[in-house]
């Protein structure tokens, strides 16, 4: 069912603004994924419900390392090896999530 809604959610472009972010505590609402298609590494989808349940709220990257508008993050290889922006402000080797340096399975899908 999961998997379903991936692909639901790649094929309509499912894009997060304005009130549903504003009115929620998640970083996704309940039920939404926000889908990467752009990455020659495989398909990137952020699952909001994974980081909430970790305890992080929207202020935790939103607007400092992400902004709230669709298509404004362009991250690179090398965003990954700074581990200073984006999704790598945790995900580096000294933040509080896995690293992504060699563990990037867990985010890229193949296609």
């Amino acid at each position: 069912m999961r998997r379903r809604g991936q692909i639901l959610a790649l094929a309509l472009g499912i894009g997060i603004t304005g009130p549903a972010v504003l009115s929620t505590a998640l970083a996704v609402p309940p039920g939404k994924t926000i889908v990467f298609s752009n990455s020659p590494m495989g398909i990137v989808t952020m699952d909001g419900k994974l980081h909430a349940d970790k305890g992080l709220k929207c202020n935790a990257c939103h607007p400092k390392l992400f902004a709230q508008k669709k298509g404004t993050a362009h991250i690179k290889i090398t965003d990954h090896q700074e581990g200073k922006k984006f999704c790598f402000a945790c995900h580096n080797s000294m933040g509080s999530a896995f690293p992504a340096n060699n563990h990037c399975k867990k985010c890229h899908k193949n296609k």
